[in-house]
């Protein structure tokens, strides 16, 4: 697997010079890839527009990709939880998180 934090926007963030050029981050989309562990090959999963400024079909959340991590490894993410600052807390956090069926074979 690989990703990163935030994606790139598709538009110039400079002057566009030989100089002063590139694109500007995107922290609500962004491409990962996936192989191995139960992943199936082949699958784009998610669809931005044509300008890649809005999600449009299949959106995840990083919550969702732990929990699909988590998942093919054989954790459930529900059940493993580990002791911050006090509190126990689960990998994906405290909101609801679902692996993602469409990418697992």
């Amino acid at each position: 697997m690989s990703g990163s934090e935030f994606g790139r926007t598709i538009y110039c963030q400079g002057g566009l010079t030989k100089t002063n050029y590139g694109r500007d981050h995107d922290p609500l989309r962004f491409t990962m890839w996936m192989a191995g562990a139960g992943i199936q090959g082949g699958v784009v999963h998610g669809e931005t527009d044509d300008f890649s400024y809005y999600v449009v079909k299949h959106p995840v959340h990083i919550r969702d990709i732990n929990a699909t991590i988590l998942n093919t490894l054989g954790i459930d993410h529900e059940r493993i939880v580990v002791k911050l600052q006090g509190l126990y807390q689960r990998l994906t956090g405290v909101e609801k998180a679902t692996p993602v069926k469409a990418i697992m074979s």
